[in-house]
């Protein structure tokens, strides 16, 4: 017999589709914020431009500096049927993991604009397949990729929006401090945050960076009723050494999203620096590094609101969530944020 906090079904919520987000709210930081301070078990609502008033003089903070890169191409088989192509990450051998909508076979060719192509060479379970690109008949470097990329492919928006992207996703949906090419998904919580309140947050804090790059399983369901026998999917990671440096320390942590979560709970289990994490939080598997957490709202019955729970309890969790939901709260990825102190 499984525990309620090991059952799928149990991190259920209703929420009506009016409540998800499609676009921003302008200002960024005019979004709501709930705070949740668990040291008095209380709830505040407000914005998130009021965030600095919450947050302890004496944390260090630390964010994600991955780039969201045009992940979502479409083309044409050889045999002439359309296809799309969505990129997942880099492997080996400039080789790459991608999903692919539509039927292919070990050696289909897919042809996109600038004379871009990619070859199947290997299908995978879950409908990931392993591709190489090449142009003029020749192998491409991964930089060399992303600069076509930039050209002909679209923001990878998730699927929820049921929209397609356009010219203000390409601002919206990256974090200002974004340096490092190879998300396919943003770190949502960085999101809210304008160049003012960012400047800020940079004078009155020591900020700290990590590099998560978040890949399509993010918003892969579980399949699974025991939470405990899914496989988690893995992306990767690289931490600086400096970074490192305060995480092995003892100073109170911050995470500004769930990928930093991750990341610095997966440092602390390996000390890894770099590779691939697949580390699943949830509230048999509890942050040891992690003090504090700004989040968005997740999807219902996913490895994120899971996560959530991670630091505050499975039914605490889904109550704070009805509250979310009383109190208009827009949702997931261009939604309003949550702060857990």
């Amino acid at each position: 017999m499984i525990s309620n906090d090991e059952q799928t079904s149990s991190y259920d919520y209703e929420l009506p589709s009016s409540f998800i987000a499609t676009h921003p709210v302008y200002p960024r930081d005019e979004a709501k914020l709930l705070v949740y301070d668990r040291a008095t078990d209380t709830l505040s609502h407000k914005q998130f431009k009021d965030i600095l008033k919450f947050i302890p003089k004496n944390v260090e903070i630390f964010l994600n500096d991955t780039k969201v890169i045009k992940a979502r191409l479409f083309g044409k088989k050889n045999s002439g049927g359309k296809i799309e192509l969505l990129f997942n990450k880099a492997l080996k051998d400039d080789k790459y993991l991608v999903f692919i909508k539509g039927r292919v076979k070990i050696g289909t060719q897919i042809e996109f604009d600038d004379g871009l192509f990619a070859v199947v060479v290997e299908l995978l379970d879950d409908g990931l397949r392993v591709v190489e690109f090449k142009k003029e008949g020749k192998d491409i470097a991964f930089f060399e990729l992303m600069e076509i990329f930039e050209k002909i492919a679209h923001i990878p928006l998730p699927p929820y929006m049921q929209r397609e992207d356009d010219k203000s996703d390409e601002i919206d949906y990256q974090p200002l401090f974004a340096q490092n090419f190879g998300a396919v998904a943003a770190p949502t919580a960085s999101l809210h945050f304008t160049q003012e309140l960012f400047d800020e947050l940079q004078t009155n804090y020591k900020l700290h960076y990590i590099t998560l790059h978040v890949g399509a399983g993010t918003f892969k369901p579980i399949e699974v009723e025991n939470i405990l026998e899914h496989t988690m999917h893995s992306e990767s990671f690289h931490i600086p050494q400096n970074s490192a440096d305060v995480l092995n320390g003892d100073k109170k942590v911050m995470a500004i999203g769930t990928t930093v979560t991750r990341t610095i709970e997966y440092f602390k289990r390996t000390g890894e620096l770099s590779g691939e994490c697949n580390l699943f939080l949830h509230p048999n598997n509890t942050p040891k590094r992690v003090d504090m957490l700004l989040t968005n709202f997740h999807l219902p019955k996913s490895t994120l609101i899971m996560l959530v729970a991670s630091f505050i309890g499975r039914e605490k969790t889904l109550n704070i969530y009805k509250e979310a939901i009383k109190h208009h709260y827009r949702f997931f990825s261009y939604g309003d944020a949550m702060l857990i102190l």
